[in-house]
């Protein structure tokens, strides 16, 4: 995953995500704060630049305090293709099994592919 901190990387990212809402809606709002200041500490990632297939926001990791907060540690998600979002889910460092968090997505499939990979590694979700 690649952390997008350039103005003009963001700057193509949300006129690119405008394109497609609603569905962009839980990442554009963040891509929009971090674009203008981020005063609350989050990052943008993409899986690949600039033909990108997913995008997740998220607060900095530095940022967490409690691993079993997952209210601090809300995710966002937009996908192209579900194939990213299960490679997201199932083994990248942008999700960590050793803590706690929420998801956010409004696309059809999320809560499949969640409840898909937790069962595979054994893990419970509520």
């Amino acid at each position: 995953m690649l952390i997008l901190r350039c103005p003009a990387q963001l700057q193509l990212l949300e006129e690119t995500l405008w394109k497609s809402l609603p569905t962009t809606l839980p990442v554009l709002g963040t891509v929009m704060t971090v674009a203008r200041g981020n005063p609350a500490s989050h990052e943008v990632l993409v899986d690949s630049w600039p033909h990108f297939s997913l995008v997740l926001t998220r607060l900095r990791p530095e940022e967490h305090r409690d691993p079993r907060d997952y209210y601090i540690n809300q995710l966002a998600v937009f996908y192209r293709d579900e194939g990213a979002l299960q490679a997201l889910l199932g083994g990248t460092e942008a999700v960590t099994e050793g803590r706690a968090f929420q998801i956010m997505g409004m696309q059809d499939g999320l809560d499949e592919a969640v409840q898909e990979v937790a069962s595979a590694r054994g893990l419970t979700v509520e």
